[in-house]
């Protein structure tokens, strides 16, 4: 399977300076969708101190010329801190903040589906309008082969795959418990995971939430 380079890196190096104190200050990754809108960015600030809530993030910018969100010319874009979890990978006090994106001009960038989302929602917000999600994922190696599947040809056909249970059922099981625990750690309102009928796809079950609680700020 192929992987990348990083993963040839000694993590045990990394792990010594990660334990290391961090004088009352907390690290802020800022996460929004570039232009292609489907990928992630990502850069991370210094806080003085940890935040409590969003209210405390302040606003921050970014290159849009080289996320493909603006021309070179006026490539300002503003990053609007909208929702907060704990951080699983550096932990706590640190943050991951999830991002809308707006334009030199405050005015919301294409991929920022989240604005017409925000206007819509609150049409309708008297009605206190409840939803819940799947979210299906596959894993993959770099070189988008999925993760336990033959080099060169295929897994058995669908069957025991699904909520299936042992090593040469249920592919990547100690990622999925991993990103498992992740979301219980950071917040993220998980209710449940299970294989799906492929080999190497899982499926999380998300708890039904209001709406409002993550489209804007309450």
């Amino acid at each position: 399977m192929a992987t990348s380079a990083s993963s040839k890196l000694n993590k045990a190096v990394k792990q010594q300076y990660m334990e290391l104190p961090q004088g009352g200050r907390a690290q802020a990754m800022y996460i929004w969708v570039d232009g292609s809108g489907e990928e992630l960015r990502c850069k991370t600030r210094t806080l003085d101190s940890e935040p409590k809530t969003v209210d405390d993030l302040p606003e921050w910018n970014f290159d849009g010329s080289s996320t493909f969100q603006s021309e070179g010319s006026n490539s300002d874009m503003f990053l609007i801190p909208v929702a907060m979890f704990r951080d699983p990978f550096r932990r706590d006090p640190n943050k991951l903040v999830l991002c809308e994106v707006l334009k030199y001009n405050r005015k919301p960038a294409e991929t920022n589906q989240r604005f017409m989302c925000k206007q819509i929602m609150r049409m309708v917000d008297s009605s206190e309008p409840w939803f819940g999600m799947e979210q299906e994922y596959t894993l993959l190696s770099t070189d988008g082969h999925p993760f336990g599947w033959p080099t060169n040809g295929f897994p058995g056909p669908q069957g025991p795959y699904y909520c299936g249970v042992g090593a040469d059922k249920a592919y990547g099981r100690d990622i999925v418990e991993a990103h498992y625990r992740a979301c219980l750690y950071a917040g993220v309102q998980i209710c449940g995971t299970n294989a799906e009928v492929m080999p190497a796809q899982n499926i999380n079950h998300i708890e039904q939430y209001h709406i409002y609680i993550y489209i804007y700020k309450t």
